[in-house]
């Protein structure tokens, strides 16, 4: 495994905003600076080796999943109203980012230390175009030393939290290829929802109103980026929507979030419908109009969209417990509302209109 796959692997990493916690996606093309090594590097026993293996596996997924949600975040912004919040725009860790074994595993496979290093920079976001790089060891904040060790990422949230809520961006010390840089970060508007991996295989995505998860399941089905983006943008409209309050699923989406993010996940809670009340036609046929609209304004192309849906259906239909027509099953409105909110935007467009749902 690379120190690149490594790097953006587990929901422990923080997607800086003005102190809120959440995941960003992984910015292609820059390697963090952590020692390489290999899951059978010295010291590993079978047990680690297969830990290591397991987050190597998880970041493949997870950059995936980081690269179709970049552009759904920042570019609506403008759309997620109350739901939008001022970002950095970068993720940190440390080796006490991963719990039991995996924390280990982390530190004798891949060196990660009691440093938090940069493990993803959101493409687009202030830290992007500060020049901030995946592997940057963060030392200072405004002059002052960065927390190391068990606690740095937490602290290190409230200290920058504190910078941004009086400044437009953060002075910022880091440590890159042995030599100290100093950059300032401006903060980036963007939708402040977590995206978050699903170590699971049913076929599904979930909105708890704060958070979208989506299954490795999922992400196995869908064939490219945009497929993936369709599934992205319409889990973040309910959110938008308030889909999950108004269902009083809010609670029992969290709970089935909690557990499905971690590295071992319960599966016994995946048995039956989960608790899940089914989504009634109107509120899905409303979320799937305004996620076409957001894959679209992040520059996706969604006239496949219908298509990749009916696949879905075809394939995990309604019967299917704890897949997403089991949560989903109103295809038929669903379908009505994809085929307008296409042509309407197909119009806006040609018109050269704003796309505005």
């Amino acid at each position: 495994m690379s120190a690149t796959r490594l790097a953006a692997v587990l929901a422990a990493t923080a997607f800086l905003l003005t102190g809120c916690a959440t995941q960003a996606p992984q910015q292609p093309g820059t390697a963090p600076r952590v020692v390489e090594r290999t899951p059978e590097a010295p010291g590993l026993n079978p047990q680690m080796a297969a830990a290591a293996d397991t987050l190597s596996k998880m970041a493949d997924l997870q950059n995936r999943l980081y690269k179709a949600a970049s552009p759904l975040l920042i570019h609506n912004a403008e759309l997620c109203k109350g739901q939008a919040r001022p970002l950095l725009g970068f993720t940190a860790k440390n080796r006490w980012s991963y719990p039991g074994d995996y924390n280990e595993a982390a530190h004798l496979a891949f060196g990660m230390d009691e440093r938090l290093q940069v493990t993803s920079v959101l493409t687009g976001s202030g830290a992007a175009k500060a020049g901030l790089q995946t592997g940057d060891v963060l030392l200072a904040a405004a002059g002052k030393p960065l927390p190391t060790g068990q606690h740095a990422l937490s602290q290190a949230g409230a200290v920058f939290n504190k910078i941004t809520a009086s400044q437009a961006a953060l002075p910022l010390t880091v440590e890159r290829r042995n030599s100290e840089r100093q950059l300032s970060i401006p903060v980036t508007r963007a939708c402040a929802f977590a995206i978050e991996l699903g170590n699971a295989d049913n076929v599904n995505a979930y909105a708890d109103g704060s958070r979208v998860l989506v299954t490795r399941g999922m992400i196995a089905f869908t064939r490219n980026d945009e497929e993936l983006a369709y599934v992205l943008a319409k889990t973040m409209a309910h959110n938008m929507l308030g889909h999950a309050a108004a269902q009083r699923n809010v609670s029992t989406i969290g709970s089935i979030i909690d557990n499905l993010k971690s590295v071992t996940p319960d599966t016994s809670m995946l048995i039956g419908s989960g608790g899940i009340k089914a989504m009634p036609p109107e509120m899905d046929a409303a979320a799937d109009r305004l996620g076409l609209y957001l894959a679209a304004r992040a520059g996706y192309d969604v006239d496949d969209a219908d298509n990749f849906w009916k696949r879905l259906n075809e394939t995990y239909p309604a019967t299917v417990l704890n897949g997403y027509n089991a949560n989903h099953p109103a295809l038929a409105a669903r379908l009505a509302a994809i085929g307008k909110a296409q042509a309407e935007i197909k119009a806006d467009k040609k018109a050269k209109k704003a796309l505005v749902p």
